[in-house]
């Protein structure tokens, strides 16, 4: 059977080095940042977050190493600071309110994630008169279920789906105490970066929208920019942030039944989104082919063609078989996996012939599978045959 989503760990980033460490402040100790693989750096102070996040710094903060007294007056601070002027109350404020929040620039597109106890959240005209930044705040609810209202709607409790708020407007949401901190990733797009009007984007506030489908696809994409975003270069990182920009106004547009009223452009990106991902989900199976995906998204295979060749510069065909590669190549470098032979790493990934396998591996790759996976053991460069 066909899957229409990929697992999110199969990301497809571009690997570069790891973003630096970032450390604590002299003479303001208050924030606590998670260890990152490299040299350690200062943390900017509140103010300076949201440049390191621009400039590409991944920033992961937390208020557990202080003292219990202090925990909420930081985080209601940072929130304020970092998302936009709001209050925040908690029933646990005097409590052992410990949260943790990691913050990503993707072009236009800023990824944060936050995990923290029950709170209650409001943001009046006063506060958006005072800072309006023009932006949504698209968020998968992953944690604790919460509610949102903004323009007399009310989302109800949302767990596992997406729902959107606007910050150029008032709202109200809360994170009931139910015994367990919520967990959001949360998509900041401009409304300039939408591919919406304003006043139809606005209909779809407060809102539940499932996390499958295209919103699956957005999910899978919003997780991992939080994952591996200290992974990818600017560039990658700014093609990744407008990507989620166009994934979430395909998502509104089907909840609103207005996507016709997208850009053709966009319509084209989503559209070839869902087929990698669609893809990446049946790679092993050894039916997968143009034939098979045309026929699940209900288009013509001369229609598939026309979109890969127009992105790619490629066929849908040369997609797979290069995605099937470099899923092998993970594999044989894996010493989980050693005791299977090398045909058995490509029959697992859906190529089921030995010597086709090995000849696609060396044309890719400019070595033999064999050779690649002796000198990953070894630490060597594999020595290549072109």
């Amino acid at each position: 059977m066909w899957c229409s989503t990929p697992p999110v760990s199969r990301g497809t980033a571009p690997a570069v080095p790891a973003c630096r460490q970032l450390g604590r402040p002299t003479g303001h100790d208050k924030y606590h940042v998670r260890p990152l693989p490299s040299p350690l750096r200062r943390l900017p102070p509140p103010q300076k977050l949201r440049l390191a996040a621009i400039e590409g710094d991944p920033v992961e903060i937390t208020n557990a190493h202080l003292p219990a007294s202090d925990r909420f007056g930081f985080w209601a601070g940072l929130v304020s600071d970092q998302l936009a002027r709001m209050r925040l109350t908690s029933p646990v404020a005097s409590r052992d309110f410990v949260a943790r929040a990691s913050l990503t620039q993707a072009g236009p597109v800023r990824v944060a994630w936050f995990r923290s106890p029950p709170a209650h959240l409001s943001r009046t005209w006063a506060h958006v008169r005072a800072d309006d930044p023009g932006m949504y705040q698209l968020m998968l609810v992953t944690g604790a279920p919460l509610w949102i209202e903004q323009r007399r709607q009310d989302s109800g409790l949302v767990h596992g789906a997406l729902t959107m708020f606007d910050l150029s407007e008032p709202f109200r949401g809360e994170v009931p105490d139910r015994g367990r901190d919520t967990e959001v990733i949360i998509a900041q797009i401009p409304h300039r970066a939408l591919p919406l009007p304003v006043d139809r984007a606005r209909q779809a506030l407060a809102v539940p929208m499932a996390a499958s489908g295209v919103g699956g696809v957005l999910a899978d994409l919003m997780t991992s920019i939080r994952a591996h975003g200290a992974d990818c270069d600017p560039q990658g990182l700014e093609r990744l942030g407008w990507m989620t920009a166009d994934l979430a106004g395909a998502v509104i547009a089907r909840q609103l039944d207005a996507y016709r009223h997208l850009p053709t452009q966009t319509r084209q990106d989503v559209m070839r989104a869902r087929i990698l991902s669609f893809i990446d989900a049946n790679l092993a199976d050894p039916r997968l082919g143009p034939a098979a995906v045309a026929g699940f998204h209900h288009l013509s295979l001369r229609a598939v063609h026309a979109l890969f060749q127009q992105h790619d510069g490629g066929t849908v065909a040369a997609v797979i078989r290069r995605r099937r590669l470099e899923r092998c190549r993970e594999d044989l470098t894996d010493p989980r996996l050693d005791a299977l032979p090398v045909a058995a790493i490509g029959a697992r990934w859906g190529m089921g012939q030995p010597q086709g396998f090995s000849r696609a591996f060396r044309t890719m790759f400019g070595v033999a599978p064999g050779a690649y996976r002796r000198a990953a053991r070894t630490g060597k460069q594999p020595r290549t045959e072109r």
